[in-house]
């Protein structure tokens, strides 16, 4: 149990319960290639069976962490930082943010969507899941839309969601990791047959980094 005091500097944002953070190669979506600083924050409660990252789930197992200190750290290494969890949006983004921005870098996120979204982005990456929907403002504010593929239905809820998000998204299949083998030749196909979306891996586990 946290102490009141903590728990309303979490409430607030201006503590977030980190997991990990990490300077690496941005493997997935618009920004492949790229060297950015990962920010993972923890806590979710969408529930992907599929999940890689697990132990992400439950936010009592990650100290809450003062947003200054987080972002001392991130400020020695990239000018572009990624938001990613877990789901960040659980926890308001909006102090995180606006240090980093005070910063001069560069700000990502990447969430489900499943909550209202909070803070200031430089590029929001939306990853829908089918257990709890996005919402409408994450939804009008995307610049990507990731859909993992798992199986052929996937394709259905990757054209639904597409219908969702505002015209300016750019729009990406991605294979399930366990699953690439078997998805990666449909979705190929799926995407010459439908140029509108666009092939993303995760380049950074065939690179075996982080």
């Amino acid at each position: 149990m946290l102490s009141k005091e903590i728990q309303l500097e979490v409430n607030k944002g201006a503590m977030l319960p980190l997991m990990e953070e990490f300077y690496t190669i941005q493997g997935e979506g618009s920004h492949t290639g790229t060297a950015a600083y990962f920010i993972r924050i923890g806590g979710c409660d969408v529930g992907c069976h599929w999940c890689d990252v697990k132990e992400s789930w439950n936010a009592e197992l990650h100290p809450p962490t003062n947003v200054d200190l987080i972002v001392a750290n991130a400020t020695k290494y990239a000018d572009t930082v990624v938001v990613t969890g877990g789901e960040p949006l659980t926890w308001d983004m909006t102090l995180l943010t606006q240090k980093l921005k005070d910063n001069k870098v560069k700000v990502h996120i990447e969430t489900s969507g499943a909550y209202p979204l909070s803070g200031t982005w430089d590029w929001i990456c939306l990853s829908p899941k089918k257990y709890k929907l996005p919402t409408q403002t994450v939804y009008d504010n995307a610049d990507e839309l990731k859909v993992i593929i798992y199986n052929k239905h996937d394709f259905v809820f990757a054209e639904e969601q597409a219908e969702k998000v505002n015209k300016n998204a750019i729009l990406f299949l991605q294979p399930e990791w366990s699953k690439r083998e078997e998805m990666t030749p449909l979705i190929v196909d799926y995407v010459m047959n439908n140029p509108k979306w666009r092939v993303s891996l995760q380049t950074h586990k065939y690179l075996n980094i982080p």
